[in-house]
């Protein structure tokens, strides 16, 4: 008993080094359980008024970039909540709250901008259809992006290069393939996550996992 009591003493440590993660997590739960009590035809419209498509960017900007980062597509929260905890917890911790929201807020703001922008070029151009206008564009993968760039800085070098390798590698190979607006916003995330490297300084020294190991081998 004492083991498990112990146990959940150091998560709730935990969580409340990062208040606003799982306050942005439990926000996240309840509109997740919102959505399942929807009829899907419902469910469709409600999501689409706080998407961030062209439509609603262009009449009600600051409220749907607002709106569209406390609703996940798809219902799925699990997932969410177990990379939550492994980027965004860690990036809060590091940062502090104020920092890691700028994170945040930039690559979805920035990103969403981008690839909606690169989108009504798309319609322009006839290579999208005028219907896109009004696509369904919601969630928090941006931000989460921004993050996964940011937390390069955490690591010491020369670890971090492979990082930040396999991070451009992972958001960047959907644009060699069939690339849709998202892709792309998803990619120039991580960007701005690595452009916000002046925000890191000062945060202490960064991880380096040879001294881990050998910690782990005494």
């Amino acid at each position: 008993m004492g083991f498990f009591r112990g146990l959940g003493s150091t998560a709730w440590a935990y969580v409340r080094s990062a208040p606003g993660t799982y306050v942005w997590l439990a926000i996240l739960f309840v509109t997740t359980v919102a959505l399942h009590r929807m009829s899907p035809d419902f469910e469709q419209q409600f999501l689409r008024q706080r998407s961030t498509n062209i439509h609603e960017l262009s009449d009600n900007p600051v409220r749907v970039l607002i709106a569209s980062a406390m609703w996940i597509d798809g219902g799925h929260w699990v997932p969410y909540a177990f990379l939550y905890t492994v980027f965004h917890a860690p990036a809060e911790r590091w940062l502090g709250t104020d920092r890691w929201l700028t994170v945040c807020a930039a690559a979805h703001v920035l990103a969403t901008l981008i690839s909606e922008g690169a989108l009504l070029k798309g319609i322009h151009d006839g290579i999208a259809p005028p219907a896109a206008v009004n696509t369904l564009d919601i969630g928090v993968s941006y931000a989460l992006a921004g993050v996964i760039g940011v937390l390069a800085y955490r690591i010491a070098t020369p670890w971090r290069y492979p990082y930040i390798a396999v991070v451009l590698l992972v958001y960047g190979l959907p644009l060699t393939e069939t690339p849709t607006f998202t892709d792309l916003g998803h990619f120039v995330s991580v960007w701005i996550g690595l452009a916000c490297y002046p925000l890191v300084r000062g945060r202490g020294k960064a991880w380096n996992p040879k001294e881990t190991l050998a910690a782990l081998k005494g």
